[in-house]
């Protein structure tokens, strides 16, 4: 069993106040990193692959900022940063290039669960210590150093209890704007939405991906409206903000008003889903932190040092309504 950290939404927020300020550029690889695994020592630049899902979403742009500003080479790093578009072979191609190159360590944010034992085994043989940030595998434990992320299934069910106890007593028509499929947020989400609304009024009628893109959350709901009609739908979940975002233009398109006619929950509380929020347009949000970047270069330090590390480092989210998110909006990092 896995140890299990949580760590405050403030504290997090402190520790990477100036993720937003970070590099407009990605690094170039370089060669001042030493041999793989043998990073870390004093004084010594540490080489590391980060392989981020792509910029799919608000959310996915301050995660980026955040680790780049963290993986800088003021803080004593060598960041080689490839952003693999939400193509899963892309991503695993790029672990494998950092493995070619020996950098030091290696951090994923993986775009899905499965498939990752072949690439994780071969950086284990290569002695190259693999951070997981943000999403999770299915692979063996022993594949991978450490994690650090959210607790999405926990989002999920916060988000499920407040429709649970909004709409649980009525008869509410349900459509879910889903993540990306296989990924590890929009699978537990679901879960945890799912476990919490279970036994109330709350009738799911469709559930689609819209693959965590407001472009994506927009085409999905226009599908929904086309099928069922304004009157036929009371409440969104959509399991990002962008999504929520994208949800909204189609309802406005439609003639009807987000928040009023059709409720919304959302998952992320970036900036503009805050913002749509306090606007009225968005009902609820469930927080899910992108400022992970001190924590996972944390985390590298230690491990290539050989120091004992948590395997399971959660960040504690928050949630919001009109009037919480007016009050945090003036001071949100992202």
């Amino acid at each position: 069993m896995m140890k299990k950290r949580f760590i405050s939404t403030i504290a997090i927020a402190g520790a990477a106040a100036m993720a937003l300020t970070a590099c407009s550029s990605d690094p170039e690889p370089g060669a001042s990193g030493s041999a793989a695994g043998g990073g870390g020592g004093d004084g010594e630049v540490i080489t590391v692959g980060f392989a981020q899902t792509g910029s799919e979403s608000g959310w996915r742009s301050a995660n980026t900022d955040s680790m780049k500003e963290a993986f800088s080479a003021e803080n004593g790093f060598d960041l080689i940063f490839n952003a693999a578009d939400n193509d899963t072979a892309a991503q695993i191609t790029a672990v494998r290039s950092f493995i070619n190159q020996g950098v030091d360590a290696i951090v994923i944010a993986p775009i899905v669960e499965d498939g990752w034992d072949d690439v994780l085994t071969e950086a284990k043989n290569a002695g190259i210590p693999v951070i997981l940030e943000d999403r999770t595998v299915s692979s063996p434990e022993d594949l991978y150093a450490a994690w650090v992320g959210l607790d999405f299934e926990k989002e999920g069910t916060m988000a499920g209890e407040w429709a649970a106890a909004e709409f649980g007593d009525t008869e509410t028509k349900m459509v879910v704007l889903e993540g990306t499929t296989g990924s590890a947020p929009a699978n537990d989400r679901a879960t945890g939405f799912d476990a919490a609304i279970e036994g109330t009024m709350i009738e799911k009628i469709d559930s689609q991906t819209g693959d965590f893109t407001r472009d994506g959350g927009k085409s999905v709901m226009e599908g929904f409206l086309q099928n069922y009609g304004v009157d036929g739908i009371d409440l969104v979940y959509a399991h990002n903000d962008d999504m929520a975002l994208g949800a909204i233009e189609a309802i406005e398109a439609a003639g009807a008003v987000p928040g009023e006619d059709i409720k919304i929950i959302s998952i992320d509380a970036v900036h503009d889903g805050m913002q749509a929020l306090v606007d009225g347009k968005i009902n609820y949000i469930v927080e899910c932190n992108p400022l992970l970047g001190e924590l996972a270069a944390g985390l590298v330090k230690d491990v290539l040092a050989g120091n004992d590390v948590e395997r399971t480092v959660y960040v504690e989210d928050q949630a919001f309504d009109q009037a919480a998110a007016e009050a945090a909006l003036p001071d949100r990092k992202y």
